[in-house]
């Protein structure tokens, strides 16, 4: 049997994500904690997040940490924007290759993620904590980002929503 994309869309139950891509929660912890900002959340939560071909996680920002692990499929390259320089992190199972099984994308930094190769799907679990909450989600302002960082201007305009 091929496993395909629409295979795990319909077996993990997905839906499509608005910043690209799908996924599906599938755990939020009950216990919560105070964040930073003195804000209640779930202490952790996991998601399943699927890309497949040409499809992008544009650049966006949460206000916790973030750990990425590959599961199935392609690798996937995650451009993150730390300390104002930008970092490509290639989640995969090629370790030769200087790819990584596991990934972390520190809190408030601006990050997306594509398909490597922009062929096939990737297969990824997220966890955050202090849990996600798109109170906490921040997508990218294209023409706010190119003014910050007008020397990422060519990555910026093709990894931020238009």
């Amino acid at each position: 049997m091929t496993v395909t994309a629409e295979y795990y869309i319909e077996k993990l139950n997905l839906k499509t994500h608005p910043e690209g891509g799908f996924y599906a929660e599938t755990y939020r912890c009950e216990q919560t904690v105070i964040n930073s900002e003195g804000k209640t959340r779930n202490t952790s939560t996991a998601i399943y997040f699927l890309l497949k071909e040409e499809q992008k996680s544009h650049l966006h920002r949460i206000k916790s940490d973030e750990l990425w692990f590959h599961h199935q499929g392609e690798s996937l390259a995650i451009t993150v924007i730390i300390d104002d320089k930008i970092e490509v992190i290639y989640l995969g199972s090629n370790l030769e290759a200087g790819e990584v099984l596991q990934a972390t994308i520190p809190a408030n930094c601006w990050f997306a993620s594509q398909v490597k190769n922009k062929k096939g799907f990737a297969l990824v679990s997220c966890t955050v904590a202090p849990g996600f909450d798109f109170q906490d989600f921040e997508m990218a302002k294209k023409q706010d980002l190119i003014n910050q960082y007008p020397q990422y201007k060519t990555v910026l305009e093709d990894l931020c929503l238009s």
